[in-house]
């Protein structure tokens, strides 16, 4: 599951059509337990995240994810400034805007207004990937209705489409002038039809794939120290002592 989670996670990475080796500060929607944030960060970008389930948040934060955290609800709008990203991803969560879970829950207005304010937040020219499993055409439609009539352009791309497993729905929206969609992928390859786990017993420590810093290394805990100090949170200061490696307590 999470290498599933984090395969659609580049995807839509790959979507967003970014400047190449320049860090950019992304959304995330629907962000749960932060895996698709965390491949974000690997990637060398920074992100905040959005999620409607305080259980998921709070198993983000045991996991020491990089990027920031909000408890909201997406269907009231997206509570951030105009023109505060660069681009925006979501996995398996725009679809459930569709069901009305209270009585006062109108799906076509809770979408509008999710799409509105998203607009709103990105910078004009940025790209919004939204990765969705809609249960029939009819609710894909009132989901791309309410984006258009928010203000993007763009539409639906689909890989895989002659797949029953592998099928995947990606709403690629532009928030500038309407530009080429992307094609979608359309062959399953050995790996994506069929993965066969592998086992080892040797310890390998996680790399980030763009800045080569060691997860916990000491280079990886002060650059975390200078972005949150860049974010106005309080820090304690660098000693020689910082990201050293203890010895376990017994």
């Amino acid at each position: 599951m999470i290498d599933i989670q984090t395969k659609m996670a580049g995807r839509a990475l790959e979507l967003l059509d970014l400047p190449e080796d320049q860090p950019c500060y992304l959304l995330d929607i629907g962000c749960g337990t932060g895996l698709s944030g965390d491949y974000l960060s690997e990637e060398g970008h920074y992100w905040v995240g959005i999620d409607i389930s305080p259980a998921m948040l709070d198993a983000a934060l045991d996991r020491d994810t990089e990027g920031d955290l909000l408890l909201g609800d997406m269907g009231q709008g997206i509570p951030f400034k105009p023109g505060s990203f660069d681009g925006c991803i979501s996995i398996s969560a725009v679809q459930w805007l569709c069901n009305a879970d209270k009585k006062s829950d109108v799906p076509a207005k809770r979408l509008y207004c999710f799409f509105s304010s998203l607009y709103s937040v990105l910078v004009r020219g940025a790209r919004a990937v939204l990765q969705l499993y809609p249960e029939n055409s009819e609710q894909l439609e009132l989901i791309t209705t309410q984006a258009i009539k928010a203000g993007f352009t763009g539409g639906v791309v689909v890989d895989y489409p002659n797949s029953a497993k592998a099928k995947k729905f990606y709403l690629c929206l532009f928030s500038g002038p309407s530009t080429f969609l992307p094609q979608g992928l359309n062959e399953v390859t050995a790996e994506e039809g069929a993965k066969e786990s592998t086992f080892t017993n040797e310890r390998v420590r996680n790399k980030t794939a763009r800045r080569g810093l060691v997860r916990k290394s000491r280079a990886w805990v002060l650059e975390k120290k200078n972005r949150c100090r860049r974010q106005g949170r309080e820090v304690r200061p660098d000693t020689k002592y910082t990201g050293r490696n203890r010895k376990p307590h017994f």
